[in-house]
């Protein structure tokens, strides 16, 4: 059996937070520094938690659905591409890794965020590091895939008959 749609929401939720739980556990507990695609991914795992949440709390109609199925979607997907740039990055020959920038923090204390964005957007050279594994996959690895599942949940949500 296929589960309602609110449900559906409620298990993108829990998903979303169970990834930021497990982020947070890896750096404060494992002391893993995030990169700069790491807290974009982040940002992005939150994002498609809240509206998977206000999609749950609303509960709208039909086309309400759709439209938060379609956000979840594509925010998803948005996600899924930053964890794909890092993958990139970390395959790449160690004479192409673009060099390592300075911490998040310091960027948007001494940047404007006119020039910070960019390079939190596109990473650099900590990107690049992989600093954990599991089953032989890295972090963005395991976050693009759990990004497509939640694509994919979102997909099928758009999709689906109401």
């Amino acid at each position: 059996m296929i589960p309602k749609t609110r449900t559906l929401n409620l298990y993108l939720f829990l998903v979303a937070t169970s990834m930021i739980l497990v982020a947070l556990y890896m750096q404060h507990q494992m002391d893993l520094n995030p990169c700069y695609l790491c807290i974009v991914q982040r940002v992005f795992v939150i994002l498609t938690g809240l509206i998977a949440l206000l999609a749950f709390a609303h509960n709208p109609h039909a086309k309400g659905q759709k439209r938060y199925a379609a956000a979840t979607s594509l925010s998803a997907l948005a996600g899924g591409g930053f964890s794909f740039r890092q993958l990139w990055l970390q395959n790449l020959p160690e004479e192409k890794v673009p060099a390592c920038g300075p911490p998040a923090d310091y960027l948007f204390d001494a940047l404007p965020i006119s020039e910070a964005l960019p390079m939190l957007l596109s990473g650099d050279g900590n990107c690049a590091e992989v600093q954990w594994t599991f089953l032989s996959l890295s972090i963005p690895a395991w976050t693009l895939l759990a990004f497509a599942a939640m694509a994919l949940l979102g997909g099928y949500q758009l999709l689906r008959k109401s």
